[in-house]
């Protein structure tokens, strides 16, 4: 029984330090809803619905704050699009229209705004077929322009090497960024594929179009270059609020790895032995972040800490030490993580240890969830975790740009309102030049009688909400206070505070 006690107060003591971290009041808080692994088939639309609100409303229980919802998968649309066929991942055949019909994208949107979240639409730009996949619809690309793509591993891809490839990856961008509300464009980490030891069948098109390389692999590179630079420039000239992210494969380069320089100059690498981006999938991630063309970068260390081949303290140290000029989030695998133990405490699991790390090293400003189920079904108690201990707390999404001298116009006549028994907040969305500083979201605080207003204190944030009325009814029986409301604009800005007070009616 003493022995049992004693394990008990170690593991509350061992967790309560971890607790005590400061949660950021800026900080990318995401998680990823895949398509094809084929959650959603076979599902109509009201079931899909039904899925999705469920795993809305714990990812927001959990402070999750940014939704990357995969929307293109092979060349597909999980949403209506006059480009591309409709997914076989809704309705069981590619190129078939949902019945009753329904556009998931449009869906999402509205409800992630409507919770205060973000919503980041994610495809994958060269992959054109799955290896699941037989059969593919009139429509798809592939069977307009056959000669653009090359089969490799029974998949079928765009050739990165032709720019007609680019110039149409870049408008089916373009489609989904100005037709949709989002708030970010998002790419994953299939570049080149995945190498399975044969050769790719891309020597014909070094030939034709070189560009004057005489190495092939720096030739892949730079047309994976060209593409991450046409999409960024595709996205911010449409809506310079959109935001581009990309999610690369967790090593960006083996330090053994031989010959490998980068003009010149020795190619930094990771003490890991593992697929690599830059000599492999020929994404090289760093000169992305240095040209300014990724708005923030997921690199993704599922990995364990321990890991023989891929330690992932050792991954996200490096990362934080070599991407300094792009907001780093981390890529934290949910299942790997709390089915690990930490090593140098057996009784917990590794998620505390990866969100010290996160939140302690330089460069790193939050994390994403893979995947969103994991979280949902409460995964060795993540999702408790993150409600209780380390997103407890509201956190506001990062802006990227760091222009915070255009900040949006402050709300207007702010105050109180009996009605039906219940007290309410209200306000008047504030006025603005251009549509790049509307308000589009709200941030209400509540601070206690005689405390001082500050708006640094994500503690005293009680809601961040679409609409300008709130039930404030339960916060009032706690007696007089302050309310504070700020707008937060499509460029991620604060505005300054407008505030009331509230003091109970005595009888």
């Amino acid at each position: 029984m003493k022995r049992t006690v004693v394990f008990l107060l170690t593991l509350l003591f061992s967790l309560s330090l971890y607790a005590q971290l400061p949660q950021p009041k800026r900080e990318f808080r995401g998680a990823w809803i895949q398509m094809i692994n084929g959650q959603f088939m076979g599902m109509d639309r009201d079931q899909m619905q039904q899925n999705l609100t469920h795993q809305l409303d714990e990812l927001k229980a959990c402070r999750v704050n940014t939704i990357i919802f995969q929307v293109r998968g092979e060349a597909d649309a999980m949403y209506a699009s006059q480009l591309e066929p409709w997914t076989r991942f809704l309705s069981g055949q590619q190129g078939v229209a949902p019945n009753p019909y329904w556009d998931p994208l449009e869906w999402m949107i509205k409800e992630c705004h409507r919770r205060g979240m973000e919503l980041h639409a994610w495809i994958n730009p060269y992959r054109a077929k799955t290896k699941t996949t037989n059969q593919l619809a009139t429509s798809h690309p592939y069977n307009k322009h056959p000669e653009r793509f090359f089969a490799y591993d029974n998949l079928l891809l765009f050739n990165p090497g032709l720019q007609e490839n680019r110039d149409y990856i870049c408008q089916v961008v373009a489609d989904i960024v100005s037709r949709y509300d989002i708030d970010g464009l998002h790419i994953d980490d299939y570049f080149y594929p995945y190498p399975n030891g044969t050769p790719l069948p891309d020597a014909d098109t070094f030939k034709a179009h070189s560009n004057g390389f005489t190495d092939i692999a720096d030739w892949r590179r730079y047309n994976v270059n060209l593409l991450i630079r046409q999409i960024h420039a595709t996205i911010k000239q449409i809506k310079p609020w959109v935001a581009f992210g990309v999610s690369p494969f967790g090593i960006y380069h083996n330090s053994k790895t031989t010959n490998s320089t980068q003009g010149g100059v020795n190619l930094p690498g990771s003490a890991t032995n593992g697929l690599q981006n830059y000599d492999d999938l020929y994404a090289d991630i760093l000169y992305w972040t240095q040209q300014g063309w990724c708005d923030y970068l997921v690199p993704q260390l599922y990995w364990e800490i321990g890991h023989k081949a891929a330690d992932y303290t050792t991954l996200v140290k490096w990362w934080s030490k070599h991407v300094d000029n792009c907001p780093l989030i981390v890529g934290q695998d949910i299942e790997r993580s709390v089915r690990a133990k930490d090593l140098n405490n057996p009784q917990i699991n590794q998620l505390p240890e990866k969100f010290r790390l996160q939140r302690t090293l330089p460069h790193i400003q939050g994390n994403c969830l893979w995947y969103s189920a994991a979280v949902v079904r409460n995964e060795g108690n993540a999702a408790v975790a993150l409600k209780e201990m380390f997103q407890s707390e509201y956190a506001l999404p990062i802006a990227y740009d760091n222009d915070h001298k255009r900040l949006p116009a402050k709300v207007k006549s702010l105050g109180l309102h009996n009605k039906d028994g219940k007290l309410y907040l209200y306000w008047l969305p504030p006025k603005y030049k251009n549509v790049a500083q509307e308000a589009v979201k709200y941030v209400v605080y509540c601070f206690g009688k005689g405390e001082k207003i500050d708006l640094g204190r994500n503690d005293r944030i009680i809601a961040v909400t679409p609409t300008n009325v709130l039930d404030i009814s339960t916060y009032a029986q706690n007696g007089p206070q302050t309310y504070v409301v700020t707008a937060f604009d499509r460029m991620r800005h604060e505005s300054k505070p407008a505030k009331v007070k509230y003091k109970p009616q005595t009888r």
